[in-house]
């Protein structure tokens, strides 16, 4: 597995790279924010390590532009630690957000943890968006026709959840562990996640019909089209 280590401090990002090599990762790394995206489009590597403060391109912006074109795994870095700049960086996309200062051996396992999750689903039968399609297209009255083509790699893990379970409540707690593995996700981000891809499978998100809330529960989503 190939690795994109971005970090201005060339320290910390020595000491990551170290222990990901340790791991027989391949390791490629950047320094700022437009190097990093000159690496990750000559490169294309299975997973993005990426500081948020980044001299020029900031790494907020360095992942809402790779996220455009690729579903590359994510793990933002960040000194940060308030809730809207965590929740400002999965909205773009990332699929992880780690604080620093964080342990080496924290990181790689949260880096082997995102990737067992994303790359055993491409091998088994096809990639996440080829099987999206797929079941969304045999599902067209549930999502009223329209086919989603913008879903961030946390939204297509979300729907991707609760549609091998259409039609059943599902915990909130089963959807955390599903989506972000233990100790990866909480409450208030699953919320913010049901939250945007309501916005782009519902007709009317305020009123959803499809990505049902169940009190004390956690959320269901409804098998068929509803009658108007």
């Amino acid at each position: 597995m190939k690795v994109l280590i971005v970090d201005d401090d060339r320290v910390l990002a020595d000491v990551v790279a170290f222990a990901l090599r340790r791991e027989d990762f391949q390791v490629v790394q950047a320094y700022d924010g437009l190097a990093a995206l000159q690496r990750w489009a000559e490169d294309r590597p299975d997973l993005i390590i990426l500081d948020i403060n980044l001299p020029g391109i900031d790494g907020f912006s360095v992942c809402q532009r790779i996220r455009r074109e690729a579903n590359t795994p994510i793990i933002l870095l960040s000194v940060r630690n308030n809730d809207e700049d965590i929740l400002r960086g999965l909205e773009m996309g990332a699929d992880v957000y780690l604080t620093k200062p964080f342990s080496p051996r924290l990181l790689v396992a949260r880096s082997q943890a995102l990737l067992r999750r994303t790359c055993p689903m491409q091998a088994r039968t096809g990639s996440p968006d080829q099987r999206l399609v797929s079941s969304t297209q045999s599902r067209k009255g549930l999502l009223g026709g329209r086919y989603p083509e913008n879903l961030t790699p946390l939204e297509k893990r979300l729907l991707e959840s609760l549609r091998f379970e259409s039609g059943k409540a599902i915990s909130c707690d089963d959807l955390i562990e599903q989506i972000w593995g233990l100790h990866g996700g909480d409450r208030d981000m699953l919320r913010q996640l049901v939250r945007r891809l309501r916005s782009k499978i519902e007709p009317d998100p305020a009123h959803p019909r499809f990505l049902l809330t169940i009190p004390g529960t956690g959320y269901c989503l409804k098998e068929s089209r509803p009658a108007i």
